[in-house]
């Protein structure tokens, strides 16, 4: 499968919100002809009415892709529309969180290609990281036109097995709210120092945003910049004896709240 097969046979993209809408302003600006897509979503942004592609319009017979972004709580009454795209050479491609590959076979059937994805809120700026993972059904091509299409908004890695989907979610799917919850208590921790509520927050988002940035570009590894960044007997130094404290600092902490996250994630994919 290849973009040129994308465009013939079309992209169906069942809902269209955030996540949605920025992958589809990501394909629309790298060449998807807008006549390719087709959008089926009750709700459309002002923004989707105006980018020329078929809105809740009757779907093409045989799509190449069709791309599950709705919530999962409206799963059920969104996938029977899709059941006879099932079985066949219809790859369908799902970011909706908590849904297993074998809740999809089982709606849609059991030879139907099936890609499953986690991606994450940075998307929505172009900064996310997604991971894939397809049935037995899916091909090496079908996989690549996936990662394609997902690194619109972000970085793309594979899984080796499905079972890994809950560590990702804990991680990266639901990481960016551990990240904002650390600047809003950063810039309270600057207000407790007598910084002004403005100044405090401007620094915390600065700082955590700049730190990302680098860490992801430096050569050094995180470890390395930490190192870096801490003078002997300095300030940095006494901050890290706090937060990295093995009994109630970061490692522990963040241990048990990404095992939290986790044990939720398999909760929900078993329903």
């Amino acid at each position: 499968m290849n973009m040129d097969d994308l465009a013939r046979r079309g992209l169906v993209l069942l809902g269209c919100g955030k996540m949605g809408s920025a992958m589809l302003a990501g394909w629309l600006s790298s060449g998807l002809p807008a006549a390719s897509v087709w959008v089926n979503d009750p709700h459309p942004s002002d923004w989707l009415q105006g980018q020329g592609v078929n809105l809740n319009a009757e779907l093409p017979a045989d799509p190449a892709i069709v791309l599950i972004a709705v919530k999962p709580q409206m799963m059920a009454g969104a996938l029977p529309s899709l059941q006879a795209l099932g079985n066949g050479s219809t790859v369908f491609l799902s970011v909706a969180a908590g849904i297993g590959i074998a809740t999809y076979e089982e709606l849609l059937g059991a030879e139907t290609p099936i890609i499953r994805a986690m991606p994450n809120t940075p998307a929505a700026v172009g900064r996310g990281i997604t991971a894939i993972i397809g049935n037995d059904k899916v091909g090496e091509g079908a996989l690549g036109m996936a990662e394609e299409l997902l690194s619109a908004v972000g970085q793309v890695v594979r899984l080796e097995d499905e079972s890994q989907m809950d560590g990702v979610t804990a991680v990266s799917g639901s990481g960016p709210a551990y990240v904002f919850h650390l600047i809003e208590t950063l810039a309270k921790a600057g207000e407790a120092q007598g910084l002004s509520p403005e100044l405090s927050m401007q620094l915390a988002k600065a700082t955590v945003a700049g730190a990302g940035v680098l860490a992801e570009e430096a050569d050094d590894t995180p470890t390395q910049l930490r190192i870096n960044v801490t003078s002997p007997n300095g300030t940095t130094q006494a901050a890290l004896e706090v937060l990295m404290n093995e009994t109630d600092g970061f490692p522990s902490l963040l241990d048990r709240a990404v095992a939290a996250a986790a044990n939720r994630s398999k909760e929900l994919s078993r329903g």
